[in-house]
């Protein structure tokens, strides 16, 4: 067989007995039902092939291409507090690593390949509804310029699956700049295996953080290192709206990418309580939580490495990576802010606007106001439109001295008016995932063969910050009486 795969697999090479080997189960009648034609070309691959019966059958993981040497990884993690020591890929394979046409390395892995030894008593299966959701969020992820994973493909098993009656198998083959998580330090960690801990620590500083490896201590610096990029990547989801849903250890990477798009969803109103995942019953994984479980998971993460920051003096590591650990919520705030700043048009930033955007979510937590339209129309207001942004208020005269005080700030701006109507608008998308939408989009797909509605969203949440006409409906909220949004594991 030839290969249209330039596999270069160091974790296979170089960190055995850290995965299963493993293959994908054959499935009956692969079909592919959604390719990532831009990605695929980003990653060198012929999508000829890829569309070909013999390309399908290796997205669907029943045939491994040559260079593969496909694994299941093998992790741990915290899951809503509960320490699980093994977990690993229940239902997934790496296929493979490619460097991609920017030379960055990619994991090529495909979810719903089938059973592995860690599957727990899992059928190690997905079905097409929350393989085409995870495609389709993650996407809009990626144009948002939120750091993710992305799908490549979305293929159609032939299978029918069980999960509350009988689903469409099918895998998802998803792209990342690894799959390197906290849980899989975890996993080490809790065997007292500090010397396979070392090797992936070294594994993870030469892959993501090479410039780190003549640090004085590298390991607290990758610990320094992973903190900032998830502390910026999750500033970056509370100023979308997006609320993850399952923030365990096991779904937090050390690369800074969104992983796992199971129990998620993006808020319409602002809600700090938010909360869409069927079993989050305590809030726990809530969209104002979110930076709190943050610092809670790295603390799980930093206790791994505490052997390796110092290992003649523990008390010492403790309080090192303890101070690392304690500064996040100041780390996060400036983050957050400037999320924000650039959102409201208060760029450069001027004294009293942290004042200004604070005082901003106190009257949004009092209003039922859509968060996303909001800052949409409040670009209008610089201009002269006020009309726009204050009939969003169900209580317009709590949310006036505010808007005054804005628009004083905004023309003290040297930029102008025009100007910062222009750049609010290049940060605050028109399109974001809404629930009802999604749902809407998935239903046709997987009930009625359809993929229309799927590809018509798809390419809007592709070009989230320009104005389609014709498509307003995209960007309004769920109409009166929609229930409310739930969404479960299980993609």
């Amino acid at each position: 067989m030839q290969s249209h795969f330039k596999f270069d697999n160091t974790y296979a090479q170089q960190l055995e007995g850290f995965y299963a080997p493993w293959k994908g189960a054959t499935v009956p009648s692969p079909k592919l039902v959604k390719l990532n034609l831009e990605l695929a070309k980003k990653l060198g691959l012929d999508a000829e092939y890829l569309k070909s019966s013999e390309g399908v059958a290796v997205l669907a993981g029943s045939l491994a291409p040559e260079g593969a040497e496909t694994l299941a990884m093998v992790y741990a993690g915290h899951q809503f507090g509960g320490f699980s020591p093994q977990l690993g890929d229940g239902r997934a394979l790496l296929l493979g690593e490619v460097i991609d046409r920017n030379g960055r390395r990619r994991d090529i892995h495909l979810k719903g390949s089938g059973r592995t030894p860690f599957s727990r008593g899992g059928d190690g299966k997905a079905v097409l509804g929350p393989v085409l959701r995870e495609y389709l969020i993650g996407e809009a992820m990626y144009a948002l310029g939120i750091p993710t994973t992305r799908a490549l493909a979305a293929v159609e098993t032939g299978e029918k699956i069980v999960r509350d009656g009988f689903k469409r198998g099918a895998v998802l083959s998803r792209v990342a700049a690894s799959h390197l998580r906290i849980g899989t330090f975890q996993f080490f960690a809790a065997r007292g295996e500090t010397d396979k801990v070392k090797t992936l620590a070294d594994y993870a500083i030469d892959r993501h953080y090479r410039e780190l490896k003549e640090a004085e201590n590298k390991y607290l610096a990758l610990l320094t290192r992973v903190i900032d990029r998830q502390v910026s990547l999750v500033a970056k989801w509370v100023a979308v709206g997006f609320v993850h849903g399952v923030m365990n250890t096991d779904n937090t990477t050390i690369s800074g990418e969104t992983i796992d798009y199971g129990p998620c969803a993006f808020i319409d109103h602002y809600d700090p309580k938010a909360v869409f995942s069927s079993i989050d019953h305590q809030g726990r994984y809530a969209y104002s939580h979110q930076p709190v479980i943050l610092q809670w998971n790295l603390a799980r993460f930093a206790e791994t490495l505490i052997e390796l920051i110092d290992p003649t003096d523990h008390d010492n590591a403790i309080k090192i990576a303890t101070q690392e650990l304690e500064a996040m919520p100041d780390k996060y705030q400036d983050y957050w802010m400037a999320e924000m700043k650039a959102k409201l048009g208060l760029v450069p930033s001027q004294n009293g606007d942290d004042a200004l955007v604070t005082d901003l979510f106190e009257i949004l937590g009092n209003d039922q106001v859509d968060y996303t339209q909001f800052f949409r129309a409040l670009a209008k207001a610089a201009t002269g439109d006020k009309d726009s942004v204050q009939q969003l208020f169900t209580k317009p005269q709590e949310f006036t001295p505010w808007l005054t005080r804005w628009l004083g700030r905004i023309e003290t701006s040297r930029e102008g008016a025009t100007l910062i109507a222009k750049h609010m608008n290049g940060v605050n998308p028109v399109y974001i995932p809404r629930n009802h939408q999604v749902d809407l989009a998935l239903k046709e797909a997987t009930g009625q063969d359809n993929m229309k509605v799927f590809e018509e969203l798809l390419e809007l949440l592709l070009n989230p910050y320009t104005v389609v006409k014709g498509k307003e409906t995209f960007a309004e909220p769920p109409p009166e009486g929609t229930p409310p949004c739930v969404t479960f594991c299980g993609t």
